[in-house]
């Protein structure tokens, strides 16, 4: 009995080697276990809609096909100029002459965040005009970073006067104010003439989101009247490629603001010092910081020559008269327009009301369904109250105008109406 018990013992050790092996796959090589995915074995299929909401916008194929051209390296010296034509056409869409202009590698969230961390410190008092969802999370980026935050509000649909921001300026002495010049929550366009006199008046720098209205509305960087410090935009509105590129720029005085900073930025990835000098914005050599997205560089590049062939004027001028029409059939829908002043409506992303006794998300999945084109509901303040349409570059056409009052008149008559 011993005897076959050591014999059982010895032969169960010399299995186990074995044993290992074929759990590690034959001749010693590993073997996964976990089989591969089933949907990952069928090739990608992306359904065709027009993208008709607050963005992303439809993509032109001419900027797809920049995207789609083979990698360079992100320190070759083609990718460097590919970059320098970035910056230049920056320079052209926000009508600055500022040296500190990039893009960031991210969306225009990254660049938010890029502007408020330089920008601000512990302890800086920082001023928010909030009027819709992105001065509500500009306010909460703001507080992570340690700084004091001061609310200035308005209703959804309502912009800020002079008034209102000289008013807070006066109470709060704010070494920054974040205000957004086109409020897709809401379809708001801020006016800003006299802001950044007013602000610099006061010892204070004017930090103003730019992504959903750069190339659709007029806005000059360094006009006097306006002189805004901090402007960033993203790439897949009026520009019309795919997210993931971020226009930014610095005025002189913000830049000095940053080189004054006790402590350094908390991001490394968007710390500007690094950045300036990877995009050539110093008189240092350029170094390595991190790996471009080398592809979505290219079709922002493509955006912006698309942007300055047509020419800021006529692109100002298309989005306007789209707006304007789109504005009048709406009307005549029997729809009610969520802003109430002409002057104050965002031209690319056009709000409004719920009808009375539809149900916003019933409407636009029949949309999407019925007509393979997409508008959105609210977000932020807005959910539940209003339907956002978006013209923005590429899609900004009559045709589309057509086509989605059709596509709504559609809706209209097919929808149930709730019987709350």
């Amino acid at each position: 009995m011993r005897r076959a018990a050591v014999l059982g013992a010895e032969r169960a050790a010399a299995a186990a080697p074995l044993l290992r092996a074929q759990l590690r796959g034959t001749a010693g090589h590993p073997m996964a276990t976990i089989p591969p995915p089933q949907a990952l074995l069928r090739p990608l299929a992306v359904p065709q809609r027009l993208l008709l909401g607050p963005g992303p916008s439809n993509v032109p194929p001419r900027i797809l096909a920049a995207g789609g051209q083979q990698l360079l390296g992100h320190m070759h010296p083609e990718m460097l100029q590919v970059m320098d034509e970035i910056k230049a056409g920056i320079q052209y869409a926000f009508q600055t002459r500022n040296r500190l202009t990039l893009a960031v590698s991210g969306t225009g969230h990254c660049a938010m965040e890029a502007a408020l961390l330089n920008l601000l410190e512990r302890g800086d008092t920082v001023l928010v005009a909030i009027n819709g969802i992105w001065g509500q999370r500009a306010a909460d980026i703001a507080g992570r970073l340690g700084a004091e935050v001061r609310e200035l509000l308005k209703p959804p649909g309502e912009y800020f006067t002079l008034r209102d921001i000289q008013e807070g300026l006066a109470r709060h002495k704010p070494s920054v104010l974040f205000i957004t010049h086109g409020e897709s929550s809401t379809g708001v366009l801020q006016p800003l003439e006299g802001l950044g006199e007013l602000c610099h008046r006061h010892g204070c720098l004017l930090l103003v989101d730019a992504v959903a209205s750069l190339g659709g509305a007029p806005i000059l960087m360094d006009q006097q009247g306006e002189k805004i410090d901090v402007l960033y935009s993203g790439s897949q509105k009026v520009l019309s490629a795919p997210p993931g590129s971020a226009p930014i720029s610095f005025s002189e005085r913000a830049r000095e603001k940053m080189l004054r900073r006790k402590t350094k930025p908390p991001s490394f990835y968007l710390d500007m010092g690094c950045l300036a000098n990877y995009w050539g914005c110093n008189d240092k050599p350029r170094m390595y910081h991190h790996t471009a997205p080398i592809n979505s560089f290219f079709s922002l590049r493509e955006g912006l020559a698309m942007l300055a062939e047509m020419g800021l004027e006529s692109l100002w001028e298309r989005h306007r008269a789209n707006c304007t029409l789109l504005c009048q059939e709406l009307r005549e829908l029997g729809l009610e327009l969520f802003v109430k002043e002409e002057v104050a409506r965002l031209p690319t992303i056009t709000t409004v009301r719920v009808p009375e006794g539809y149900v916003w998300q019933e409407i636009t999945a029949f949309l999407m369904k019925e007509h393979g084109l997409e508008i959105a509901g609210g977000l932020g303040p807005s959910v539940g109250k209003v339907l956002r349409i978006g013209l923005m570059g590429y899609n900004s056409t009559k045709d589309n105008v057509d086509r989605v009052l059709g596509a709504l008149r559609d809706a209209l008559q097919s929808c149930r109406r709730s019987r709350l």
